[in-house]
């Protein structure tokens, strides 16, 4: 037993964890091969254990140890480092025996056929095979490219398996790892996780790299329609994959939706990096925070686990000045880039918001209503500025924002809109909807314009704020259109690329600001409402509305760029609204400043907004409860003993201090006047030592409680005084 490390402490009571906090918060990994029993683990040593399927965790900390992946298989638990080693420990006691593989390569992924055989894969072409559950390993790389990084292993059964890694590369056996044959897959992205089902295999990667394949078919390559990296997989079979990645979505294949488009709702918002499922109940975790979120549906919804809140906040990223519209452009070429066109200047992000770098200042026309970067060529810029019948303006430039000339000038634009919008099928393809005019299109990115139709008699619009292109079909097309006063807002569309125009929404409010659309859902369609009316949703791709009950003077919005679920509008003034359930209920969030100008929707666990005091990005605080605080005192002590509480009376902690001589199972419970259980202080095995709990009783009410020990048949109890 010399080689048994004894996690010492079990905490915290009430921690206050953010998604941007050090490598000691968040995890690598979760696994549960029943649903009951569940663990995830992450760096320096972080994991949390349940043995009620998430409803209460325990939180052991090992320092200096980065857990890269853990399995669960029977009563057996494995874990990898990325120090060469593999901890086995058991569904029954927090004690972990540490193995060694015989080199120091990070090993990222360990799968167990059963009690007895066992694979890891890690970096450096690291793949190893064990026979006696984890004890010895030996090299099974047979085949296996030399300094490939393996980054997730497994197998089906005793002979068939697979494993992944980095530059697209992935490896077949079919003679339980005796040697491994290269399966050609047309992609070079960094693969990241694999799942061997019984009747097919799934693939995960960076950039929204997704394949899968049943046993006796070619590989289908998944077109996500995103960029973010896809970084779990779960299911059952090759019809129920579950994927997770991104800003925190989940998304699946059941009903053979073969682009994976069933998104799963879940609260969180930051990455989510491994996801599992077990007897219909899931779990995914991030490594950016300790709040792990569980399904008990099969992924219909999610939610947090053991009590766990979030809280939500704006903050002020880069101060800026001028604007009504919406100027934010995604940087085509650079996933985390962002740009901005405020008033005169214009920045650059290429963090996702979070630091800001100015590019050109000084640039003519007044505030800013649209801004795009040309794919093909991120030195093109246009953007229209100014309003009005003789001061609005169409502006390029050639030098990445240097210089700027006029394409059109003077042309009547609207003062609080975005009237000119990016073809997203098309590179060079622009739209421009001028007030009391029909629109108008370009193909060469702004030199030359030809005019379409409009819904208004005589074929034009009022005074357009807003035009929105479908994905994947630049026929459709919607206007949001609306004069400040007329009682009127008018939403448009076409599915004739512009010529006809039918009116498909017409709201109490004067204006409809913005429209927002997907292309992982092009029959989801959004519309705000200004200066009444509401937040409209439409699922026919904007053909029919439906009224979501949202009052105030609605303005800007945008949905998640990876995942349809999560969508945010706010008013002209100071609170913004998201949503992570499409549009079912609102949470609001006060930005702190006004008016609202634009919204960029990065993904799920970026969002931008733009008021009056500049650039703000959303953050959330998750605060996740742990049941106790437990400390290893002493060494071994000479007798089985329990201490009197302290403080007691008590409210509403208090310590309870005890020795046990001889390693075991050990159970320490609360019960009120009753002889009612009412809390598990602990009830798994512990090494022999002297303890001390701190129990929280928050939960209780006032009055008389006992709590006893039981251990290697011996039994303590005490009594305790709670007062509020």
């Amino acid at each position: 037993m010399k080689n048994l490390l004894k996690f010492l402490c079990l905490a915290v009571t009430f921690s206050f964890l953010s998604t941007s906090l050090s490598l000691a918060e968040g995890f690598n990994s979760v696994y549960s091969a029943d649903g009951v029993y569940v663990i995830a683990a992450g760096d320096q040593g972080n994991i949390f254990r349940s043995y009620n399927s998430g409803n209460t965790w325990a939180k052991y900390t090992e320092t200096g140890i980065n857990f890269k992946s853990v399995f669960t298989l029977g009563t057996d638990v494995w874990l990898a480092t990325d120090n060469g080693k593999v901890y086995k420990s058991s569904t029954i006691s927090p004690l972990m025996t540490p193995y060694s593989t015989g080199v120091t390569t990070s090993v990222n992924s360990v799968y167990f056929v059963n009690a007895n055989i066992g694979f890891i894969c890690g970096d450096n072409g690291l793949l190893m095979k064990s026979v006696n559950g984890g004890a010895v390993w030996s090299s099974a790389n047979t085949g296996i490219a030399a300094g490939i990084k393996l980054n997730s292993v497994s197998f089906k059964d005793a002979l068939n398996g697979i494993v992944v890694g980095d530059n697209g590369k992935v490896y077949i056996t079919a003679n339980g790892g005796t040697n491994w044959i290269p399966e050609i897959v047309t992609t070079t992205r960094n693969l990241l996780d694999t799942k061997f089902y019984s009747d097919g295999i799934g693939i995960a990667g960076e950039w929204g790299t997704l394949l899968f394949k049943s046993t006796a078919s070619a590989w289908n390559y998944v077109d996500t329609k995103i960029n973010t990296d896809i970084r779990g997989i779960t299911g059952v079979s090759f019809n129920d994959i579950h994927v997770c990645g991104g800003g925190g979505f989940i998304r699946n294949n059941i009903n053979g939706n073969n682009e994976f488009l069933n998104f799963e709702p879940n609260p969180m918002l930051a990455n989510l990096v491994d996801i599992v499922y077990a007897n219909g109940i899931g779990f995914a975790v991030s490594s950016l925070n300790n709040a792990i979120i569980r399904s008990t549906n099969g992924g219909t919804n999610w939610g947090l686990t053991a009590g766990a809140t979030a809280t939500y906040n704006w903050t002020l990223k880069q101060a800026t000045s001028g604007n009504i519209g919406n100027p934010f452009c995604l940087h085509p070429q650079n996933r985390n880039g962002i740009f901005i066109l405020a008033g005169s200047t214009l920045y650059r992000s290429l963090d996702k918001g979070n630091t800001w770098t100015t590019l050109s200042s000084g640039i003519p026309g007044g505030n800013c209503h649209s801004f795009f970067v040309n794919p093909l060529d991120t030195n093109i810029m246009v953007a229209t500025k100014g309003s009005g019948s003789t001061s609005g303006r169409v502006i390029k430039s050639t030098n990445y924002g240097t210089t700027w000339f006029d394409l059109i000038f003077p042309i009547a634009l609207t003062s609080y809109g975005m009237p000119l919008e990016a073809d997203p099928n098309n590179p060079n393809t622009l739209y421009l909807a001028p007030d009391g005019d029909s629109m108008m299109v370009s193909t060469n990115y702004g030199n030359n314009w030809t005019s379409l139709g409009g819904g208004e008699p005589g074929n034009i619009f009022r005074s357009p704020c807003d035009v929105a292109i479908q994905y994947g079909n630049s026929n459709v097309m919607w206007v949001g259109d609306g004069v400040t006063g007329s009682g009127t807002g008018k939403l448009w569309k076409t599915v004739n690329g512009g010529i006809n125009w039918t009116l498909v929404n017409s709201t109490t409010g004067s204006e409809i600001p913005m429209i927002a659309t997907t292309p992982l859902n092009v029959n989801l369609v959004y519309h705000t409402t200004w200066s009444s009316g509401s937040f409209w949703k439409s699922t026919s791709a904007g053909s029919n509305f439906t009224d979501l009950n949202q009052s105030g003077s609605l303005w800007a919005t945008d949905i998640a760029r990876d995942d349809p679920t999560a969508i945010c509008y706010d008013l002209y003034g100071s609170n913004a609204y998201v949503s992570l359930n499409g549009g079912d209920n609102f949470t609001s969030v006060n930005v702190g400043s006004s008016p609202a100008a634009g919204i960029s929707y990065m993904d799920k666990a970026n969002l931008l907004i733009q008021h009056g005091g500049g650039v703000f990005k959303f953050s959330v605080n998750y605060s996740v409860i742990t049941a106790i605080t437990e400390n290893t005192i002493s060494n071994i002590p000479n007798s089985f003993a329990l201490a009197q509480n302290y403080p007691n009376p008590f409210n509403p902690t208090t310590n309870i201090k005890f020795d046990i001589p001889k390693s075991g199972n050990v159970s320490l419970k609360v019960y009120n006047e009753l002889g009612k259980e009412v809390n598990t202080l602990i009830n798994s095995f512990r090494s022999a030592g002297t303890y001390e709990i701190n129990f929280d009783a928050s939960a209780l009410s006032s009055g008389i409680y006992f709590y006893t020990l039981r251990t290697d048949g011996l039994t303590a109890t005490k009594k305790m005084l709670l007062v509020k």
